[in-house]
Protein backbone atom coordinates (compact mmCIF):
# COMPACT_ATOMS: atom_id res chain seq x y z
CA UNK A 1 0.00 0.00 0.00
CA UNK A 2 1.33 3.59 -1.00
CA UNK A 3 0.57 6.68 1.66
CA UNK A 4 -2.27 7.91 -0.14
CA UNK A 5 -4.26 4.13 0.30
CA UNK A 6 -3.00 4.08 4.16
CA UNK A 7 -4.11 7.30 3.92
CA UNK A 8 -7.79 6.77 2.64
CA UNK A 9 -8.01 3.21 4.96
CA UNK A 10 -7.56 5.27 8.04
CA UNK A 11 -10.09 7.80 7.15
CA UNK A 12 -12.28 4.96 6.94
CA UNK A 13 -11.86 3.50 9.84
CA UNK A 14 -11.85 6.94 11.75
CA UNK A 15 -15.54 7.62 10.19
CA UNK A 16 -16.62 4.03 10.99
CA UNK A 17 -15.42 4.36 14.59
CA UNK A 18 -17.03 8.11 15.05
CA UNK A 19 -20.08 6.30 13.69
CA UNK A 20 -19.98 3.94 16.66
CA UNK A 21 -18.97 6.54 19.29
CA UNK A 22 -22.06 8.65 18.17
CA UNK A 23 -24.51 5.57 18.57
CA UNK A 24 -22.99 5.28 22.08
CA UNK A 25 -23.71 8.74 22.90
CA UNK A 26 -27.38 8.56 21.71
CA UNK A 27 -28.02 5.43 23.62
CA UNK A 28 -26.14 7.45 26.90
CA UNK A 29 -28.65 9.90 26.34
CA UNK A 30 -31.70 7.98 26.10
CA UNK A 31 -30.67 5.65 29.11
CA UNK A 32 -29.86 8.63 31.17
CA UNK A 33 -32.83 10.39 30.22
CA UNK A 34 -35.06 6.75 31.13
CA UNK A 35 -33.10 6.80 34.77
CA UNK A 36 -34.48 10.57 35.32
CA UNK A 37 -37.67 9.29 34.30
CA UNK A 38 -37.36 6.45 37.53
CA UNK A 39 -35.79 8.84 39.87
CA UNK A 40 -38.15 11.61 39.68
CA UNK A 41 -40.56 9.02 40.59
CA UNK A 42 -38.59 8.51 43.35
CA UNK A 43 -38.36 12.08 43.75
CA UNK A 44 -42.34 12.13 44.19
CA UNK A 45 -42.83 9.13 46.44
CA UNK A 46 -40.16 11.14 48.88
CA UNK A 47 -42.29 13.61 48.77
CA UNK A 48 -45.34 12.03 49.29
CA UNK A 49 -43.87 9.97 52.16
CA UNK A 50 -41.73 12.68 53.34
CA UNK A 51 -38.27 11.05 52.90
CA UNK A 52 -35.05 13.16 52.98
CA UNK A 53 -33.96 13.55 49.41
CA UNK A 54 -30.71 11.72 49.43
CA UNK A 55 -30.07 8.58 50.80
CA UNK A 56 -26.43 8.26 51.73
CA UNK A 57 -26.41 4.63 52.58
CA UNK A 58 -27.79 3.68 49.13
CA UNK A 59 -25.27 6.48 47.25
CA UNK A 60 -22.12 4.52 48.98
CA UNK A 61 -23.67 1.27 47.85
CA UNK A 62 -24.16 2.50 43.89
CA UNK A 63 -21.08 4.09 44.47
CA UNK A 64 -19.42 0.84 45.23
CA UNK A 65 -21.20 -1.49 42.63
CA UNK A 66 -20.32 0.74 39.94
CA UNK A 67 -16.89 1.02 40.84
CA UNK A 68 -16.93 -2.85 40.81
CA UNK A 69 -18.91 -2.80 37.47
CA UNK A 70 -16.80 -0.69 35.60
CA UNK A 71 -13.42 -2.69 36.90
CA UNK A 72 -15.10 -5.46 35.35
CA UNK A 73 -15.65 -3.85 32.11
CA UNK A 74 -12.34 -2.27 31.81
CA UNK A 75 -13.25 1.09 32.87
CA UNK A 76 -11.29 3.77 34.95
CA UNK A 77 -13.16 2.91 38.41
CA UNK A 78 -12.22 6.48 39.36
CA UNK A 79 -13.88 8.22 36.54
CA UNK A 80 -16.93 5.45 37.20
CA UNK A 81 -17.07 6.90 40.24
CA UNK A 82 -16.66 10.71 39.12
CA UNK A 83 -19.45 9.63 36.84
CA UNK A 84 -22.15 8.27 38.83
CA UNK A 85 -21.52 10.80 41.96
CA UNK A 86 -22.09 13.38 39.45
CA UNK A 87 -25.31 11.97 38.08
CA UNK A 88 -26.55 11.27 41.88
CA UNK A 89 -25.71 14.87 42.91
CA UNK A 90 -28.36 16.21 39.78
CA UNK A 91 -31.04 14.06 41.33
CA UNK A 92 -30.16 14.97 44.94
CA UNK A 93 -30.69 18.48 43.49
CA UNK A 94 -34.27 17.73 41.51
CA UNK A 95 -35.46 15.83 44.53
CA UNK A 96 -34.71 19.03 46.70
CA UNK A 97 -36.74 21.42 44.67
CA UNK A 98 -39.33 18.94 44.60
CA UNK A 99 -39.73 19.36 48.19
CA UNK A 100 -39.15 23.00 47.83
Amino acid sequence: MNDAEDSARAQEILSDLRHSIDNLDAILVHTLAERFKCTQEVGRLKVTFGLPPADPARETRQIARLEKLAEDAGLDPVFAKKFLRFIVDEVIRHHQQMQD
